[in-house]
């Protein structure tokens, strides 16, 4: 029976991470006898990996040049990524293991599947390992691991690439991306049948991920220029960019506009709004598909975000605009007819929201208990005692 699951997630590369840690917590914790333990891998790699993921946010935010070189490398050798990581932390993952004794690894972070799967094949430790994707299409090769006894996908878009990189669709099982059931919450309590009508201010928000990263003064103006409308900004983690914004947007437009930084109840803000303007982050895009907010995309990442615009777009979840100069053609366009086409978002995010994806993936983890020989997961316990540091 599986009742000590170790999580394996990240702390500083995004919040994306700790977010669907959370979400899945929520439902473990219906579950009384099961233990959980997180821990952020970089972590376990000490001071020289931790400070390699809390450069994540200036490099996204700085040089996307160099963060696609990155992910560029990691695709093309993800053996070299991998053998790296194992190197790195090896010896902290191992006494993590006799400290707390999981029969099931959870791993939501690319960097530690191929390595830590290595580190259990050396060792001969014989404990199941699940993978659980966190991005919508563009996924690097270092979550399509084959050796993983199961890998959770998000979308059927992943799942393809992890076929396409060798991992049999049996093993691969898609249950849907986990939000915090606050999000969720929050457009529960809107009536489906609302509608928004031309005489309403428009409430438009504007964020981009936890690093805060894009052109939202640019944004802002022009739709503080040519709308009826307020505007939110969520600069996330970026203190520089808060202070700049309030700096050379309040004095101009009031209370028209308000600025946040790095913030924990962003569904609130979500739920308050009319339309977000976000970069592709995959979290960003399914919360807000949660909170019934429609969606435009005005930038992506390279590499590992580079396809989901166009995800938003092939469900009707949100409509691409990467370019300033046409955002005051793209709102028109949403608003005419009496707001059809934002309307039409609207119900696209109602029918692709799933509410219960989290609750599906922590049934089917406990679930694993049937699908595997008792024997082996007691003898966990042994093997790792075993373990010669």
């Amino acid at each position: 029976m599986i009742n000590s699951v170790l999580i394996i997630s990240s702390n500083f590369t995004g919040n994306g991470h700790k977010s669907i840690a959370e979400s899945l917590c929520e439902k473990f914790s219906n579950n009384e006898n099961v233990k959980i333990h997180i821990v952020d891998g970089f972590s376990l790699g000490g001071t020289t990996l931790l400070n390699i993921a809390k450069a994540y946010g200036p490099i996204t935010r700085k040089s996307e040049s160099l963060w696609k070189l990155i992910w560029d490398i990691s695709s093309v050798k993800p053996y070299l990524i991998n053998e790296i990581i194992e190197l790195m932390v090896k010896d902290r993952f191992l006494n993590l293991l006799k400290k707390i004794n999981p029969n099931l690894i959870l791993s939501i972070h690319p960097n530690f599947n191929g390595s830590l799967m290595n580190i259990l094949k050396k060792y001969n430790i014989k404990i199941p390992f699940v993978t659980l994707i966190a991005d919508l299409v563009s996924i690097s090769p270092l979550w399509a691991d084959p050796r993983a006894n199961y890998i959770i996908s998000p979308t059927q878009e992943a799942k393809y690439k992890c076929m396409k990189f060798g991992v049999p669709a049996e093993k691969i099982k898609v249950l849907g991306f986990p939000i915090r059931s606050r999000f969720y919450n929050c457009s529960c309590q809107r009536e489906e049948s609302q509608n928004y009508n031309m005489n309403k201010l428009l409430n438009c928000m504007i964020m981009s991920g936890g690093e805060g990263v894009g052109n939202m003064k640019k944004i802002a103006e022009i739709l503080l220029d040519n709308f009826n409308c307020t505007v939110k900004i969520v600069a996330g983690r970026n203190a520089e960019l808060k202070k700049k914004l309030e700096k050379s947007l309040i004095k101009k437009y009031g209370n028209k506009v308000e600025i946040y930084g790095f913030t924990k109840n962003i569904q609130d803000l979500m739920r308050c709004s009319d339309i977000a303007f976000t970069r592709g982050s995959p979290n960003v895009i399914m919360e807000a598909i949660a909170c019934n907010v429609p969606l435009i995309i005005t930038n992506a990442l390279p590499g590992q975000e580079e396809e989901n615009p166009r995800f938003v777009e092939k469900y009707n979840l949100g409509v691409i605009c990467k370019d300033t100069r046409k955002i005051e053609t793209v709102i028109s366009d949403l608003l005419a007819n009496n707001l059809q086409k934002l309307n039409e978002i609207k119900n696209s995010q109602r029918i692709y929201a799933k509410q219960d994806a989290a609750e599906d993936i922590v049934n089917f983890i406990l679930g694993m208990k049937n699908n595997f020989n008792e024997v082996e997961i007691k003898d966990t316990n042994f093997l790792i005692s075993k373990v010669k540091m």
